[in-house]
């Protein structure tokens, strides 16, 4: 019988950790409604840092990939200094979200509760960052939720957006987001 090696090394185990991260996130590349890169609306700095760049909340807009006629915008915190010039600031898990209707809905495919409109990377290796899409079918209303996850912790922070589907235009109906449910 073959017995898989003892790690008594905090750091060992941190780097074996790290690498089995690596090899899960290599099978979640993203799919084509994830490739959609967000549009940097705005920057405000928010603390002022000497020498290394100040931390910032910055405002991105994406439209969702399935969902014609609706945009969401979400503001992150961006972490200055010298961890977040060289790209290795863990970001924090604040982040909030608004999505509306933009104009005519219509939907390209149908789409399962809770599936992924956007996903980004929130620190080197074990954070992320997702907005996913629901359908409140009683209501016709299309409910976003913006929430950061880590692979060992977990993160309770979140932000909720809907979009009542309205008429839009001289149509005097809307769809309904129930028909799209897989």
């Amino acid at each position: 019988m073959i017995r898989a090696p003892r790690l008594k090394s905090p750091r060992l185990k941190t780097l074996c950790l790290a690498l089995a991260a690596l090899a899960l996130g290599a099978g979640f590349a993203a799919t084509p409604s994830q490739a959609q890169e967000p549009d940097l609306i705005f920057r405000k700095s928010t603390v002022w840092k000497f020498l290394t760049p100040d931390d910032k909340l910055a405002t991105y807009g994406i439209d969702d990939p399935v969902v014609d006629g609706v945009a969401c915008h979400y503001t992150v915190p961006e972490r200055g200094g010298v961890k977040g010039m060289l790209g290795v600031a863990e970001e924090v898990s604040d982040i909030s979200i608004a999505c509306r209707q933009i104009g005519p809905i219509s939907f390209k495919r149908k789409f399962e509760q809770g599936d992924v409109v956007y996903r980004e990377s929130r620190s080197l290796i074990f954070k992320k960052m997702q907005i996913v899409r629901g359908c409140d079918t009683k209501r016709n209303v299309l409910v976003y939720l913006v929430y950061s996850d880590k692979l060992i912790e977990g993160s309770p922070k979140n932000s909720t957006s809907t979009v009542p589907i309205m008429p839009w235009g001289a149509t005097n109906e809307a769809p309904k987001c129930a028909d799209f449910l897989k």
